[in-house]
């Protein structure tokens, strides 16, 4: 299912012994298109403090109490590297995060999480092993792990604000057409799926979706996203209603109109080549 990013903002992160905070913002990954971070402002607990969460850490959501739990106490928390959200996250950063808490690092391969399509198969360990030697194998695993975190100090992460990109104006092929109003994101994966776009100054009312994979330049100087896609293309899309839950049949005759293959088909091959190693 796809949630809207304005309805996961303000959602709790609730800890394995009381409550972390709440969802502020969300960085993600402007090349892979995928939430790695949740800006989490802790309150008084910990001195209005903001916080990283990965999507790693997060259990089955509570959608009716609009809470995210997580894996991890709020001592972990507290005591977990000190990151400026208001600044750039360097690799550094993450590394230091991600060994901090024990997870797997997600660059380095194709999937959209490491080698796979899901955050939880980032914790070290997490396919089990029942052989007697299972204890080395992981032990072998967080070595390599790490080695590949230190490989990739210096490597730009791609992070960005999901706030920032609301209110970029879009540019066709063959002019402009809108701008960011939203985003969609899917809640198992933490892709981001779509932007919503807000075309009222050109079409009264009227909202669409593009996808990530038909954005052809983001320019965060100017704000500007350029997509491969003409403005009577956009014009004709499938008209996007915010009140009602987008499926599968929408979104074919989205992809569909665009004469584009959906993401779909292709994370089925990449889930089926994951499973079979």
């Amino acid at each position: 299912m796809l949630r809207s990013m304005k309805d996961l903002e303000e959602y709790s992160i609730g800890a394995t012994d009381g409550n972390i905070g709440h969802v502020e913002d969300f960085l993600f990954d402007d090349d892979a298109w995928v939430i790695r971070y949740f800006v989490v402002e802790t309150g008084t607990w910990l001195s209005n403090r903001k916080v990283l969460i990965s999507p790693v850490a997060i259990h089955q959501p509570d959608w009716a109490d609009k809470t995210l739990p997580v894996s991890i106490t709020m001592e972990k928390v507290k005591n977990s590297p000190d990151i400026d959200t208001d600044k750039p996250v360097s690799r550094q950063h993450e590394s230091e995060y991600l060994g901090y808490y024990g997870y797997a690092s997600y660059w380095g391969s194709t999937g959209l999480w490491g080698a796979g399509m899901y955050p939880y198969t980032l914790f070290t360990g997490y396919s089990g092993y029942t052989t007697e030697n299972g204890g080395q194998l992981v032990s072998a695993n967080r070595a390599i792990k790490k080695a590949e975190r230190a490989a990739h100090r210096n490597d730009d992460p791609h992070l960005r604000s999901c706030k920032e990109i609301i209110g970029y104006h879009i540019r066709a092929t063959d002019g402009e057409i809108g701008h960011v109003s939203g985003l969609l994101v899917d809640e198992q994966t933490w892709a981001i799926r779509y932007l919503v776009i807000e075309t009222s100054n050109w079409w009264v009312g009227h909202k669409v979706l593009i996808a990530p994979e038909w954005i052809d330049d983001v320019r965060w100087t100017d704000r500007t996203v350029t997509i491969d896609l003409t403005q009577k293309s956009v014009k004709n899309a499938p008209p996007y209603e915010s009140t009602k839950q987008l499926n599968r049949q929408q979104e074919t005759g989205l992809y569909r109109h665009h004469e584009r293959s959906g993401y779909w088909s292709e994370e089925a091959t990449q889930e089926a080549a994951t499973t079979d190693i």
